[in-house]
């Protein structure tokens, strides 16, 4: 994991474009390069101003760049933040969302003092929810008919994970 840099947009764009790869996203895919800039702009200030931090994902082997995770909507008062990510279609099932999320609950909790992580998904995504589940984090609840994706309703599970409950994993990150 590391900061996005402006080398990352046609990568990011390629990810943010897939219809395929957002089928259970809050938001359309994107249409116009312009959008990864922004995002890229974002990350940047977001980290500056100490609101959060989106990290590029890169495999290990080759450097190919596959992703972003992130911490965002850090709440200093409640100490929470919102967890986040995003792999293109090819990381799938490797084990990467995995791998790059396990390190946001350690720093939250460890270096950023905080109390609370949460997260959101789409309730037919569940291969997110399996990742979310991986990492501790506890379905706490339902949120229905939250967002339209691609034109139709949906609903959200909620997960969270809490300092106290939090373990982290002893187990060595596979081989592969």
């Amino acid at each position: 994991m590391r900061p996005f840099d402006d080398a990352d947009a046609d990568d990011l764009f390629a990810l943010h474009s897939s219809a395929y790869v957002l089928r259970y996203w809050d938001a359309p895919p994107w249409s116009e390069r312009v959008r990864s800039e922004q995002f890229i702009t974002a990350c940047r200030q977001m980290a500056e101003g100490g609101t959060g931090a989106r990290l590029a994902v890169d495999r290990v082997s080759g450097g190919a760049f596959i992703g972003w995770c992130g911490l965002n909507r850090w709440n200093p008062d409640y100490r929470s933040a919102s967890l986040g990510y995003c792999f293109n279609d090819a990381a799938w099932g490797h084990g990467y969302a995995t791998e790059a999320a396990r390190a946001l609950p350690r720093w939250a909790f460890d270096t950023l003092d905080l109390n609370r992580v949460q997260a959101e998904t789409d309730t037919r995504n569940v291969a997110s929810a399996s990742v979310l589940e991986k990492l501790g984090f506890v379905r706490e609840g339902t949120l229905r008919e939250d967002c339209v994706v691609n034109g139709e309703v949906s609903d959200s599970w909620v997960y969270g994970l809490i300092r106290r409950e939090w373990r982290p994993s002893s187990e060595p990150v596979p081989a592969r």
